[in-house]
């Protein structure tokens, strides 16, 4: 059964809305935010402030957006991305609930009460993130590049190339964990 708003999505998907205008509106104001914040065209007085030029900057962010929906494959890439991503962003939140519940009712301030935990947390979200955009690319040939270096890795285990990126790893992981000095740095905070 074909609900009314099961139509409304299906006339927007008909329509363009999720394969030009969203992927426009957001890569616009990624971009236009992008050079707002960091004045990268210059700015222009005003009065006694100094303003980024926001029509150089709209221009270049409207070129972008519309470069990036007329390419398929990007298109693509974020349609398949950003559902996946938000899948993590709502398992971050709800393991943040969970850590609430034994929580007092004070302010949960993760970043700096657990920092260990709290970076350990960013290194795995990163890392999924990277999966999820390189699951979401495709080559010619239908292959997600996920896959490709999946394959890769399993078909050349036993390789050097994959050794000795393993090795460099290993060493500069153990090198960083040698030269890290805690006491240096609560020395500092303190």
């Amino acid at each position: 059964m074909v609900t009314p708003l099961g139509k409304a999505i299906e006339f927007f998907r008909d329509f363009g809305l999720f394969d030009v205008v969203l992927p426009f509106l957001l890569v616009f104001t990624i971009v236009f935010a992008i050079l707002e914040k960091t004045r990268i065209l210059g700015t222009s007085k005003v009065g006694d402030k100094d303003l980024p030029n926001k029509n150089l900057n709209a221009m270049i962010a409207f070129v972008f957006g519309l470069l990036v929906v007329a390419t398929a494959n990007v298109v693509r890439a974020i349609n398949e991305s950003l559902p996946n991503i938000i899948i993590l962003v709502v398992a971050a939140v709800s393991y943040l609930i969970m850590i609430g519940v034994f929580f007092k009712t004070d302010e949960l301030d993760f970043s700096t009460k657990h920092k260990g935990w709290y970076r350990a947390f960013m290194i795995i979200m990163f890392i999924g993130v990277v999966a999820i955009f390189l699951n979401s690319i495709y080559d010619s040939g239908g292959n997600s590049f996920l896959e490709i270096i999946g394959f890769f890795i399993i078909t050349n285990w036993d390789t050097a190339i994959i050794t000795s990126v393993l090795f460099l790893g290993i060493m500069l992981l153990a090198m960083w964990y040698i030269t890290h000095d805690k006491k240096d740095k609560k020395k500092e905070s303190a």
